[in-house]
């Protein structure tokens, strides 16, 4: 095969049937699915293409060809590595006419690659693949199911033979539950992302294969030597699980292998996450019907993560089964916890695993010990079995029950709670005894923001809440961990988490659902009436303190008034500010940013300061004195800090407003900056780097960078600052637009890196000056940025809202445009870019991102805007930039 031609025809020959028979499999599946079926055709056929190869190449027949990791197995899926050892009887460099053995081995790597199977290839003899595996996990793993394909039969015998020889079973047992430990916490030990790696994630296929190659490498049953894979009644037979539960594994598996064999052949190539360009299709494969609250997607979703949740349970109870088996601990380390529980080898046990079906209450007792035994790291195999399978009685009675109810009180006010919910709500628990919760249990969120379903979302702002609370993560988030430290009550605050997001889903307001649901469960705790109320109330305005902050002018008193007027307390506005901050951070890791912590601290402390001061009468705004009263406190505060008592000279051309728009912190930063400097013939651009509150620690969003802009006000400055910022990649946290009395403007935005750049904080405020300062001065407007939408937001659009009203300023002239939107970079320029094409001036502008969702609100003013004619032009045009 050295004549190209020939070997170009030989490789097009194969090629040509591998495709014909790929799609002739593909065909076969989608019209009748039977999934190991296919897999064992696909590995079948590349073994046909590999000894073809093999044969024509004129590779050494003492050598032998070894099918190993997933191809091993023999569940080859569609687009995944086809993994091939060359093993050989002595190394290359041992072999007589080594230069042929070496060039054979080359040309048949190549010629596989070629034809187009993607090899993962290796070439060892048996002694370093016994030195490899010792050395490395994977390597081992690899081979543990390694099957003869072509050539030497008696020396992958003698392979195998010498792996098990060489194979430490406790340590192969330690390092894959490490590995499986480590490949959880990079999904976050989330199963139901709304992404979910089909293979990866936790209750992915891997692991059950984690199960599987444990198994065969602790050789407890030589039936399994015997064939590949892993048959799940073999393990029934062997006792580590029941008859029903490998039927139950085996069920859920099918969902999953099906699932991942279905996106190889969409995507056309190796593709183990479920994403959303894939889910609308897959649902319409499998013919799944839309119901009246669920896409056709979600429904598919839905049974994605029921089946993810069952092979992750059963993958803990037949790990810890697997690791009693095979390190066959003695009862060597025993503590008495109570008369039910004991510490058997750093697990809780049951005395006698009967008690959860005598008493089933025992169930959160079991729980509780759990809590309170912090050397514990779980339940023992026996125990945690026994719970699980008691978990389906647990009904109306169970709920009903005073002493269930007052367990489940102490386990919210125990040690490790987040653990202990977690692992109740992974095993049914949780589900079963608040039916609320689960029934929303692998609900999608289609709102572009969240990235996980309803029920991981609420367990995380639980887990974030817990954070504020202990000591050991008071770093984070200094201020809040103040704050509820000294709250009175914090298992309150932990059941207005479980309750918060806990009737989406049905229709309708969820605050208004969820509430009514916190308050009977409330009842059904035994609860103080009062308690049982702040636990409502909290779900009921759960999203009032984010919505006020981000989206209203902080700097506006009424606004501050009508909020207290909401909150009435301190107590209340205390739980509701830590409510608001662990909801934000539960939505995704890049939703919560500096900025968010500035503009909800300071609505915090505002309300507090108007709540102590007992200007807060229920339902009723603030009024003209509160006004008055509210501005003096910023011009004091400002003097005291800036040590002196003369007013700063820029304060000689702006208004009432101006001490309205901007915080004291704003005042005493342009009082210093500006100073008489009120008049500049050029644009002056200020930038400092934001350190933010006491309560951003974790800034998960980066660099947060404040830009003050003064420059002679014209027509458009708003859209060129935009689009510079965008050029820039920085994205615009919140933009403050103020025009002093002598004609300039006077603006402030939070921006953030939009990309990971290596920047230096110098570069950046460099940049920021030089860029902003050309965008201002350049005699034409900068040409529009180009840009798209978002992945997500094109799978799950968001139908555009625009709402024209009057402004609640007061000033008969103004506006409020509000924009909601899905997001993408150049939006805002866009936005701002066609308002100045319309001849319409922007005075505020407060921009909410979350995550691919655009909230906008604008305070505009044109001379025609109460004509209902150019009211409706306006929104056409911004729908077409929107839309």
């Amino acid at each position: 095969m050295h004549d190209p031609t020939t070997r170009l025809a030989y490789i097009k020959s194969i090629r040509d049937w591998l495709g014909v028979e790929r799609a002739r499999l593909a065909a076969a599946y989608l019209n009748h699915p039977q999934a190991d079926r296919f897999l064992r055709g696909c590995t079948t056929l590349v073994d046909n293409v590999i000894q073809r190869i093999a044969n024509d190449i004129g590779l050494p027949t003492d050598a032998a060809l070894v099918a190993v990791g997933g191809y091993g197995r023999g569940y080859l899926f569609p687009a995944s590595d086809v993994d091939v050892l060359i093993l050989l009887p002595v190394s290359l460099g041992d072999i007589d006419d080594g230069s042929t053995s070496q060039s054979s081995i080359e040309a048949f790597v190549s010629l596989m690659w070629d034809v187009g199977l993607e090899p993962g290839t290796a070439v060892r003899t048996i002694s370093e693949c016994v030195e490899e595996a010792a050395k490395d996990v994977t390597v081992d793993t690899s081979v543990l199911e390694a099957r003869h394909v072509w050539g030497n039969v008696a020396l992958v015998e003698q392979l195998s033979t010498a792996l098990t020889k060489a194979r430490n079973v406790p340590r192969f047992l330690a390092a894959k539950i490490d590995e499986q430990r480590r490949r959880h916490a990079r999904h976050n030990d989330v199963a139901l992302n709304l992404e979910p790696n089909i293979k990866e994630s936790p209750g992915g296929l891997r692991d059950l294969q984690t199960v599987s190659w444990i198994w065969r490498a602790s050789q407890l049953s030589r039936a399994i030597l015997t064939k590949p894979g892993l048959d799940w009644a073999t393990l029934a037979e062997n006792g580590l699980i029941t008859a029903e539960e490998a039927t139950l594994v085996a069920k859920h598996r099918r969902v999953l292998v099906d699932l991942r064999i279905r996106l190889h052949l969409l995507a056309g190539r190796r593709e183990d996450r479920l994403v959303f360009d894939h889910q609308s299709a897959l649902a319409e494969q499998l013919k799944l019907k839309p119901t009246h609250t669920k896409h056709a997607s979600e429904v598919l979703m839905r049974r994605y993560y029921l089946s993810a949740k069952i092979i992750w349970q059963i993958n803990s109870i037949l790990l810890a089964n697997l690791s009693e088996r095979i390190l066959q601990k003695n009862r060597d380390s025993v503590k008495r916890i109570n008369a039910d529980f004991e510490l058997v080898n750093g697990s809780i046990a049951a005395i006698d695993t009967n008690i959860f079906k005598r008493d089933p209450p025992a169930i959160f007792r079991a729980f509780l010990a759990l809590q309170h035994t912090p050397e514990a790291e779980f339940f023992s195999a026996d125990t945690l079995r026994a719970l699980w399978r008691e978990v389906p009685n647990i009904g109306l009675a169970y709920r009903a029950d005073r002493t269930v109810n007052q367990l489940f009180l102490q386990i919210l006010n125990s040690e490790r709670l987040t653990f202990s919910l977690r692992r109740m709500s992974r095993y049914g628990i949780l589900g079963r005894f608040l039916p609320a919760f689960g029934r929303i249990v692998g609900q999608m969120q289609h709102d572009l923001f969240h990235v996980y379903t309803v029920d991981e979302h609420i367990l995380m702002v639980l887990r974030n809440m817990r954070r504020l609370v202990l000591p050991r993560f008071a770093y984070e988030f200094p201020f809040c961990h103040s704050l509820a430290r000294e709250f009175d009550g914090v298992h309150l605050l932990y059941l207005a988490c479980l309750f918060h997001d806990i009737a989406k889903g049905r229709g309708g307001d969820h605050s208004a659902l969820g509430m009514n649901d916190a308050r009977r469960f409330s009842k059904q705790l035994g609860l103080p009436a009062e308690d049982g109320e702040l636990v409502a109330w909290l779900v009921d305005m759960h999203l009032v303190m984010s919505s006020t902050a981000q989206k209203q002018d902080l700097g506006d008193p009424e606004v501050i008034a009508k909020f207290a007027a909401k909150v009435v307390t301190e107590r209340r506005l205390v739980a509701l500010y830590l409510l608001t901050v662990a909801d934000i951070r539960g939505t995704s890791p890049h939703v919560w940013s500096t900025w968010k912590d500035r503009l909800l601290a300071e609505l915090f402390r505002s309300t507090l300061r108007l709540i102590r001061d007992g200007n807060v009468e229920k339902d009723s705004p603030g009024e003209q004195n509160i006004n008055l009263q509210w501005l003096e406190f910023k011009r004091r505060d400002t003097l005291i800090k800036l040590e002196t008592d003369q007013p700063p000279a820029i304060w000689s051309v702006v208004n009432e407003r101006y001490f309205q728009r901007f915080d004291v912190n704003d005042l005493c930063w342009h009082a210093s900056t500006i100073q008489d400097d009120i008049a500049p013939d050029t644009p002056r651009v200020y930038v400092k780097e934001v350190r933010g509150t006491k309560n951003d620690h974790i800034n998960e969003c980066g660099e947060l960078f404040e830009v003050l802009v003064m420059a002679s006000d014209r027509s458009g400055l708003f859209a060129r600052m935009t689009g510079a910022f965008e050029r820039m990649q920085f994205d615009i946290g919140s933009a403050r637009i103020y025009t002093t009395e002598n004609g300039y403007a006077l603006d402030t935005f939070l921006v953030v890196p939009s990309s990971r750049l290596h920047r230096t904080t110098a570069n950046v405020l460099a940049q920021i000056k030089n860029d902003l300062s050309l965008a201002i001065t350049k005699p034409v407007m900068p040409e529009k940025i180009p840009s798209r939408l978002a992945r997500q937001a094109k799978h799950f659009p968001l139908t555009p809202q625009i709402s024209l009203q009057p402004a609640s300023s007061g000033n008969r002239a103004f506006f409020e445009l509000t924009v909601i939107c899905a997001d993408r970079p150049g939006l805002l320029s866009s936005l701002a870019r066609t308002l100045h094409e319309l001849g319409v001036n922007v005075h505020d502008a407060r921009v909410t991102t979350l995550g691919n969702r655009a909230e906008d609100v604008f305070v505009i003013e044109h001379k025609n805007m109460a004509d209902p004619e150019f009211a409706n032009t306006l929104k056409t045009k911004l729908a077409a930039v929107v839309g």
